[in-house]
This record gives structure tokens, sequence and C-alpha cells, in this order.
């Protein structure tokens, strides 16, 4: 019985099998975004009929080209139908409907062409409001190809039909075709097509994709406002019929197939007709006026085939662009085949503002010249190299593994105003992703191997989620990962020992994990409960070893909680060991409102600071547990990072990690030529600590106010990385708990609304504006005399005199756009009122578009003392004011 159960099962099996290599599929199949898209019945067609509901999918009656729903292309958007009064009888149905993205700055299509990367594709995208969402307002947005813009779609009136077209070779196996809000309305798509090309044609000599600039059938009797698409082409080209009074229209009097033997495979019904002069003896002409702009270099195509059995005659001519008689040689007709011009060259009309094209018969042709279909592009250079691939295939595997709900769209990094939410990026190149924060993104299962792909990952946050399972190994093997926050979640099993060695400096977080060995020992004794029954069952002297074992235990144990203790990245310290740490106090390296700062040396070499309570201080027992509770859970790599403390009721100590280049402050204040910070220094370093400042705002769960903000309190790495330290201060937003009832804050640097609304997360951003604008002008917050720093400023702002407001000791050698938006951001960040700041997430992005803006440059730009063409600046009505 047994036996025939399972043969009738292999033969279900084998049916089942059988069904599906035959094409059969039982019910609906949708593939999910990161897998392989459907395509078009035509080959190497992707034709997306955007907003129309899954499942209704059909095929156009006159092309026979199969579209598909927008469903699996995309995940954001909503489904609208045009107006009633924008369709009619002629209106294809493709346009009947859109997608509309009223929601984030982009939105992105993947497309999955068939033929992967490094192959050429048309793509194609059209649009047509019809009026969707009644309020008669057609937007101007723009479309991304991958990191780069494309176009501006500038919808006109509700009746347009706007149509996007490129020819395009992806250097990747996937393609993003991006809408971005410009702030002139929502955007929208009716359709998107990809068609694959050959590869032998349509190449320019310089690098750089080609935009479609028109496309014209000549001689055609169709309506010049129609559109010819012959469902025959096999790269679904669509063409402009074109005529001129001074043109006669011939025709062939049959469409031959023979007209697409040549790797164009132009569609028969285009090149059975053409244009000749109709007076024989003249050039046929052709002139476009190219006012937008007359430099852009432009390709052209020329497409000639004999219409007229020509019986003993010579239809022979040369082709010209601009009267250059080199552009494209001389042309003999041949019946009902198809020749191709084209030049090794661009063409622009910079001089002219026109384009000029001609035929002009030679002296033994009897006949005049003919054309039969035309194509124009423009080169389009796209500078921006993408993200990493590894990285990208990583961190969409982690978007679709964990079904994460931000509107992560597009390239990761790129453009850098369009960064994913939770992730920041390097400035190299081909930027990498090296900071991942998914904190409390309720992300459930076991921790994915995705992880593993992002190799320049320096800071993961994984924090307060559902993830299960073990902590996997290859944590160990990201090279730059330096800090792993991992609490709150519900791991268990031991922690794999490479990962416990690579993280010994304490940068490891791996609390409220109930179920979780946090101790190095754990798979030890796993294997040895493993081998404990087979050895009561065989020797006889079980209580022997027992004792033998248990006392073994004890001794691992308490080696253990000494490691441990050495180990840890907070560890309680002994009085004594502060002691022998700092060589009793020896080396004084400063003095806050705590006490005095000393430099120390860990057992293993590692340089810290260590701060020690003075019997003036005002921070009580109380106070330094909360403040090392707080520390312990803030991690970041542009905040100073707790060692450890030491609290035996009379001494009261904090270990930091040592910054052996000081304050910020001190560094703008040296007067030496080594020391003065250069421009580029100076943004990474407002960067960096603007970096820090949001992860307190924003990444932390609650939210911490920092409400000391200022240039002493930026401390420097040996290379010059900027971290925020003095959290003494702090407070926790959501419990209202202060670590000081004290008044707070340092003249200069105080918001002037904290005596109405108290400090709160706009009192840092006000501070964090006075500290960029000591970074800029070299400074201090109060300048000699009395002056507030903005007070100071305000003048030369309003007179445009950039030479005098960046440091001096620069000597001009500063991008200027840079510097100005530089300025811009930090009177953004010093606004009078709270509401009129940015959020700190903005000033991140801002300040990184300023860096990218110098590191784009490439070079120093020298300036005088005033700037013409200067930008926009606030009105003194919003100018900040000293208090």
């Amino acid at each position: 019985m047994d036996g025939r159960l399972t043969l009738t099962w292999l033969i279900i099996l084998l049916v089942i099998i059988s069904l599906h290599s035959s094409g059969w599929v039982l019910g609906t199949f949708h593939e999910n975004q990161s897998g392989r898209r459907k395509l078009s019945a035509k080959e190497g067609f992707i034709s997306i009929d955007c907003g129309i509901a899954p499942g209704s999918d059909y095929t156009d009656d006159e092309t026979q080209i199969s579209y598909t729903s927008d469903a699996n292309f995309i995940d954001t958007g909503i489904n609208y139908n045009v107006s009633k009064e924008y369709v009619d009888e002629d209106t294809d149905q493709q346009l009947m409907n859109i997608r509309s993205f009223p929601e984030g700055d982009r939105n992105c299509y993947l497309l999955q062409p068939g033929q992967g990367k490094n192959h050429k594709y048309l793509i194609r995208a059209w649009f047509m409001y019809g009026n969707y969402d009644s309020k008669n307002q057609p937007p101007v947005f723009k479309l991304y190809l991958g990191v780069d813009e494309w176009a501006t779609v500038n919808i006109t009136n509700a009746s347009v039909i706007i149509r996007k077209e490129i020819i395009h070779i992806p250097t990747t196996d996937e393609l993003d075709v991006c809408l971005v809000n410009a702030g002139s309305g929502t955007p929208f798509i009716s359709v998107l097509e990809l068609r694959q090309l050959n590869d032998s044609i349509y190449s320019p000599t310089e690098p750089g994709s080609l935009l479609l600039y028109d496309r014209w059938d000549f001689g055609t009797q169709q309506e010049k406002w129609s559109l010819i698409r012959d469902k025959d082409d096999v790269y679904d080209r669509i063409w402009r019929p074109f005529t001129q009074s001074s043109w006669e229209s011939i025709n062939s009097s049959v469409v031959r197939s023979s007209f697409s033997i040549s790797d164009y495979k132009l569609p028969g019904i285009v090149m059975a007709t053409a244009a000749t002069p109709a007076n024989a003896s003249e050039p046929w002409r052709i002139s476009l006026d190219i006012d937008d702009d007359p430099s852009q270099k432009l390709y052209i195509y020329m497409h000639f085939a004999e219409v007229e059995d020509l019986k003993g005659q010579i239809r022979e001519f040369t082709t010209l662009v601009n009267d250059d008689e080199a552009w494209g040689g001389t042309v003999i007709t041949s019946y009902l085949l198809s020749y191709t011009a084209e030049s090794d060259y661009s063409m622009s009309g910079s001089t002219t503002k026109k384009l000029s094209f001609s035929l002009k018969r030679t002296n033994r042709s009897t006949l005049p010249p003919i054309i039969n279909a035309m194509e124009v592009y423009i080169i389009k250079e796209f500078s921006q190299a993408s993200t990493q691939q590894n990285d990208v295939d990583a961190i969409k595997g982690i978007k679709s593994e964990y079904k994460v709900s931000r509107n992560w769209q597009g390239d990761p990094c790129l453009p850098i105003k369009y960064q994913w939410d939770g992730l920041t990026c390097s400035l190299d190149i081909s930027p990498a992703i090296i900071t991942l924060n998914l904190s409390s993104s309720n992300l459930a299962g076991n921790i994915r191997t995705s992880f593993s792909g992002l190799k320049s990952l320096q800071n993961l946050d994984l924090s307060y989620n559902k993830l299960t399972g073990s902590v996997p190994e290859f944590f160990a093997d990201l090279p730059s990962l330096t800090i792993l926050n991992l609490t709150g979640n519900n791991l268990t099993g031991s922690v794999p020992q490479a990962v416990i060695n690579k993280f010994k400096d304490g940068t490891l977080s791996l609390g409220e994990n109930p179920g979780l060995c946090q101790s190095a020992s754990c798979q030890g004794k796993e294997k040895k409960n493993r081998f404990l029954v087979p050895v009561l069952i065989v020797i006889s002297t079980v209580i022997v070893i027992l004792i033998l074992i248990a006392a073994l235990a004890m001794i691992i144990r308490k080696f253990e909680r000494r490691e441990t203790k050495e180990k840890s990245g907070n560890s309680e310290f002994t009085y004594s060991e502060v002691v022998s740490i700092t060589n009793n106090f020896s080396l004084t390296i400063g003095r806050g409102g705590f006490g005095q700062v000393y430099l120390g040396t860990l057992a293993d070499g590692t340089q810290v600071a260590v701060k020690v309570r003075s019997e003036s201080s005002i921070q009580e027992a109380k106070a330094l547990q909360a403040e090392v509770k707080l520390l312990t859970r803030v991690h970041h790599k542009n905040l100073v990072r707790l060692i450890g403390y030491c609290d035996d009721g009379t001494n009261m100590v904090l270990i930091y990690e040592y910054m052996s280049n000081g304050n910020l402050q001190q560094k703008l204040s040296g007067r030496e030529a080594a020391d003065v910070l250069n421009w580029k220094q100076r943004l990474q370093i407002a960067v960096d600590a603007a970096h820090g400042l949001e992860y307190l705002h924003n990444g932390c769960k609650p939210p911490i106010v920092h409400r000391d903000m200022k240039s002493s309190n930026i401390l420097l790495t040996e290379t010059l990385e900027a971290k925020i330290a003095d959290f003494g201060m702090s407070r926790d937003l959501e419990s209202g708990a202060f670590l000081s009832t004290d008044p707070v804050g340092t003249p200069g640097y105080l918001d002037p609304e904290y005596q109405s609304a108290g400090l709160n997360k706009k009192s840092d951003v006000y501070s964090f504006g006075i500290v960029l604008l000591e970074l800029i002008t070299g400074r201090p917050a109060i300048i000699p005399g009395g002056n507030y720093i903005v007070v100071w400023v305000s003048p030369m702002i309003e007179r445009g005199d950039i030479g005098s407001i960046v440091d001096p000791r620069l000597q001009g050698d500063f991008n200027t756009n840079s510097a100005w938006k530089a300025v811009e951001i930090a009177l953004a960040c010093v606004a009078p009122t709270g509401m009129q700041r940015p959020d700190m997430s903005h000033v991140v992005v801002d300040l990184k578009e300023c860096l990218e803006t110098e590191v784009a440059s490439g070079r120093i730009q020298m300036v005088g003392s005033h700037l013409e063409d200067v930008p926009v600046v606030p009105s003194t009505e919003s100018a900040p004011h000293a208090r």
C-alpha cells in the first residue's frame, strides 16, 4: 500500500512538472519585485500600462503589443483614470489611466531587461494629464534614468501628450526610471516602454546616451499631427509625418520586407515613401531651429531607399549637414533596399542657432535626390556613477526580505538629495553604504545574509526590532564594521567568538535579548552537555567527574567575569584602577563643568580621556548614573564613545575615548599655518557633527537634546573626524528627565527663545548654526569686543561680500558656490524662531550637497573681496538677532 501511494504521488509530481514546462499555469502568477519582470509578447519588449489594475493585461489591437500592469514594477503611487472629457474614440487605451505619486520626492520603476547590462535599449515614457485629479493644474516634474536626470516633463495643458525617449546602455542588470517631484505639482506617468536594440546601430563616437530630438517619415500622405507606428517594426519606433511645399512625394506601389534587411530594420511603411525636391535641379533642404541650446551635440541618421524602378537612370547625391560635404558622403540609391547615412562625429548649430540639412545631386546623376526618413538625437552624457553594485544588491535584498516599508526607491546613495532614509554613504566616485540605521523598523525573523554584502558598512543599528535566531558570524568578516547595535530583540544562542573579538572595545550592544548568551564559553558548555549523557552511562565515577566539572566551571566563570570587565565598552572601574590608568593623574588635558580631564592609558595601550568630578561640580551620583545609562545606549561614529566609569560613593569618574586633535574651538583658534583647516576639512567636520546631532535627534529612541552644542564640544580624531562630546546636560525628550536641572547652554550659542520655549531640538539647531558660522569665518561665537557672530556677519551677507565672510587664513582657496551654500545653511539654522529652523536631517542633506559641490569642483577657486551674482540671501527681517 505504501508503495502504491508513493507511486501515485510520483505520477502527480511528473504531471505537474510536465504541465509547467509546457507553459500551463494554474491560477495567476505574480513575480515579486526582486524577481525577473514579465516581458511583453514581443521578444525584448517591456510594455507597461501605468495605472491599470493587476491582472488587467491586454494586447493592443493595432500594434499587437501586449501591455501589462505596473503593479510588479513599483510599490508606490495611486491609480487614476483621466477625466472622460479627454477621452474619445481615437484615444489610445494606454493613455486612459495614469499612476500618480503624491507621496515621496522620488518614485521609481524597476526594469530588468531580458539581455541585462551592457546592451542597447530604447526607453520611452508617455504622459497625458487629462485632469485626472480634477484640479486642472498641469504639473512640472523631473524624469531620472538611474541616478542622472533624463528630462524635465512640462505639462502645458490637460490634453497634451508628451513623449520622452532615449537610447541607453545600462551598466547594471536593473534599471531605475524615476519620477521626481520638482515642487511644481504631483508627478505621474501614463506608459513606460523598453525595447531591445541591435548593439551595432545608433552608435555615437562620443560617450553618452541618445535623447530623441525627432524622427520623421518623409513623403507620407498622413496628417502631420498623427504618429506612424508599424506593428512590423521590430524596434517599435514612432515616426512623425513631415512634408513641405517645396517637396514632392513619391512612393512605392509595394511595401517589401527588403526594406528591413539592414541592421536598422527600418519599417516598410516608412521606407516605401520618400520626398524629393519639387524643382529637380535644386537640392533637397530642411532646417531645424535649435534655440534652446545651440551648443548641444546632435547625431543625425538619414535613411534612404529607392522607391522607383529607375530603368537605367542614376540617382546619386551627396549628403550635407551645415554645408559640410564630408558629413555623409555620396549616396547611390538601390531599388527597395535601405541605406543609412550617419557620421563619425556630432554636429551643432552653435553659431547660427540652426541645423541645416541638404541633399545635392552629383553631376552624373540623372534624377534629383530623395530621402525617406531621418532621425536626430541629442547626446546626453550621464556623469554620475551609481552606488557600488554589491551594496545595491545587498540593501535591496534587505528591503525585500524584511518588507521594509520606508520609501526606498531608486539608487540608495545618489543623487545625494534623495539618499534612502536611515543610511549614509561615502563620497567616493562610486559611493558605498557606510551607515545603516534600521532601529525600531519592525524587522522580524533571522538576521539575513544580505547584511554581509555591505562590505563598507561601519555602523549598523538593528536595535528594538523582532529579530530572532542567533548572532551570525559574518559580522566579524565585515572589514569596516566598528559599531553593531542588536539591543532589544529576541536573539538566542551564543555570540560567536569571532564577533566578540572584533568588538572587544565595547562597540557591540547586545542588551535586552533574554535568550542570548553573551559569554565566550557558551558554545563550550553546549558541547560538554552533549557529551554528558554517554559519560554518565559509561563511567562509574560520575560523581567525581561532576565535581571536577563544577570546579572547572567556577574557575572559567571567574576568569570570564574578569575578561568581560576588561573587554566591555562600558566597564565599571575601581578608583585604584583609575589612578593606575592616569599614572596618578599626572597629565591634565582639559577642564569642564564636570571637573578635570586627564590623559590615561588602558592595559592594552589604548589612550583614553578621564573626566574626574570635582568637589564643586553640581553633578551628583544619581545624575552620573543617568548619564552612564544614557551613554551606554547611544552609539554613533560621530559621538564620543564612553569606555567606562567609576562610582565608589566618593569618587565619580567618566572614561572616554581619547581624541588626539583636541576640540574644534582650539583648532579654529590656531594661528600657525599648519593648524589652519582647509575648506574641504571644515565642510567634512560640519557634516560629521551634523550626523552626530541628527542621530541624537532622530536616531535615538526616545530622541535626545544635547542642550550645550558648541565648538569646544566637538572633538577631532587624528584624521580630523568630528565627534560630539559632553552629554552631561542632555535630555531624554520622551521621559522629559534632565541629567541636570540647572541652566545649561553657553553664551553666544544659546537659543534666543530659550526663556520662553525652553531648550529643545531646534535649540540645538540654533547652536549648530553658530558652530557652522565659526567654521566658515574662523571667528568665535562672541567676537572680541562683545559682538555676536551673527550680528558681525549680517552686513557682509547683505553686500554679497563672500571674500570677507570666509576665514581670511584660507586666502581665497575655496569654491564660491559651496561657501555661499554653507552660509545659507547657517542662516537657516540661526533663524529667530524655532519654526523657521530646519530639522537636522535636512541640514545633513544640505551640508553633504555643499561638500559634494566642493569635491566635484576639483580645483581651488580664488575669489576677490566681492562677489557678483550673489545668491539670494534672507532679508534683514528674517536674519538672526543678537541676544
